[in-house]
């Protein structure tokens, strides 16, 4: 009975460690299957850093041969920069020595300037202060020697080309003007030399009226005539500048630019 006893432990004890010798087993193989794929895995990675390493060269490589062609597009741009402000001084001094030489011309365009600011202060009253203060300045940098006279004419000469467009130009501006004694800013409508329309922020509209030598601000409160001078105000903002309109009678005759 004891040795029966001892055969089933011995069974028991050869049995277990079968099993256990088993288990052992597959803890190795499955060992041996992470560390092949961590072993993969490192690889792949090492893979990326060098690709990641090649193309960092690549793109500091390009960044550096952009930056070089920058620096010789500046190089060049500075150049050429140099030679126009040189080729500019000697212009100015052959300029200067050509006036010099030349018939004294002063008082023509002084008095062509005058002229030309009597007719702009007669004629309808648009953007008057900036078109006076242009041929003040042509006065005042010929009278000072910040222009030589050959420039002083051909700026004159514009003043009065300029003069001579604003007769035939039709188109939307902004000006401040004065209704009632008031100062607004408003947008105005210009018919060449002959006609005048303006419209304010407060949805006033109106036109210029010539009372003699005095020009006046007339606002429109008659249903009809607002709605005729809005509908021309609509017609020029949308570049329409020929057609037919009616509108209140705002002729200017006496206009001359």
């Amino acid at each position: 009975m004891m040795i029966m006893r001892n055969k089933s432990l011995l069974s028991i004890i050869v049995c277990g460690t079968l099993f256990n010798s088993g288990l052992y087993a597959q803890n190795d193989e499955n060992m041996v299957e992470s560390i092949m794929k961590l072993r993969a895995d490192v690889e792949s990675l090492y893979t990326k850093i060098d690709e990641n390493k090649d193309a960092y060269k690549s793109q500091m490589k390009s960044y550096s041969l952009q930056i070089s062609d920058n620096e010789a597009q500046i190089n060049r741009q500075e150049t050429s920069l140099k030679l126009t402000a040189q080729n500019l001084e000697k212009v100015e001094a052959e300029l200067k020595a050509i006036g010099s030489s030349s018939k004294d011309i002063k008082p023509m365009i002084y008095e062509a300037l005058t002229s030309l600011a009597t007719e702009i202060k007669a004629g309808i009253p648009f953007k008057l202060e900036d078109r006076l203060a242009a041929l003040t300045k042509i006065k005042t940098d010929l009278k000072n020697g910040d222009i030589i006279q050959e420039k002083a004419l051909a700026l004159t000469w514009a003043s009065y080309d300029d003069a001579l467009r604003l007769t035939k130009e039709i188109g939307l501006f902004k000006q401040e003007i004065t209704v009632n004694d008031e100062a607004k800013i408003a947008k105005i409508a210009k018919i060449g030399s002959v006609m005048m329309f303006f419209a304010t922020l407060d949805d006033k509209v109106g036109y210029v009226k010539q009372e003699g030598k005095v020009y006046k601000y007339v606002t429109v409160t008659e249903e009809t005539q607002r709605t005729q001078i809005i509908k021309l105000f609509d017609a020029l903002q949308k570049q329409i500048r020929t057609g037919y309109f009616t509108l209140p009678n705002a002729l200017l005759l006496k206009g001359v630019n």
